[in-house]
């Protein structure tokens, strides 16, 4: 999936573009304008990813960490407008095919260790995600405990 983003300018300081959230997806690859706006969080405080010239920025999603039963985490970010001028950005979404099981590899498992997440599709999650649970912080945890409670339909 691709996704081109236009973020107007805005007079009020620290009036969020997008908020604080996780990518549902499994990688993220980012091309953003000279404007800037992008936020991480890192260690309890927000931390600005200034552009460089010809880049990306890579994100790690929530299906990535699910993959990797936690061992790569997804990275919490938001964005903030300007107040002068307009932000623009191209987002490529990387994500599994729709019927295929999200769903850790037995080598990357310890020998004691357990899966961290239950087996899921990609559509399940992003269904999930477009009507019960908007991306945020808590949306795979949120997944995980609707997927335990045996509740049928999205």
């Amino acid at each position: 999936m691709m996704r081109c983003n236009s973020y107007p300018p805005c007079n009020n300081a620290g009036t969020l573009g997008t908020g604080p959230h996780c990518d549902p997806t499994s990688i993220t690859i980012l091309f953003q304008d000279q404007v800037g706006g992008l936020e991480a969080f890192v260690d309890n405080k927000w931390f600005g990813i200034h552009p460089q010239p010809n880049t990306f920025v890579i994100n790690i999603g929530d299906t990535f960490k699910a993959l990797t039963n936690g061992i790569y985490k997804s990275c919490l970010h938001r964005v903030l407008t300007n107040k002068e001028k307009d932000r623009k950005t191209l987002a490529f979404f990387l994500c599994p095919k729709k019927d295929k099981i999200v769903r850790a590899p037995d080598n990357i498992l310890g020998r004691q260790e357990s899966r961290n997440y239950p087996d899921f599709t990609w559509s399940q999650y992003f269904e999930f995600t477009q009507k019960k649970h908007r991306a945020d912080p808590n949306t795979l945890p949120d997944f995980v405990s609707f997927l335990n409670s045996n509740q049928s339909n999205i």
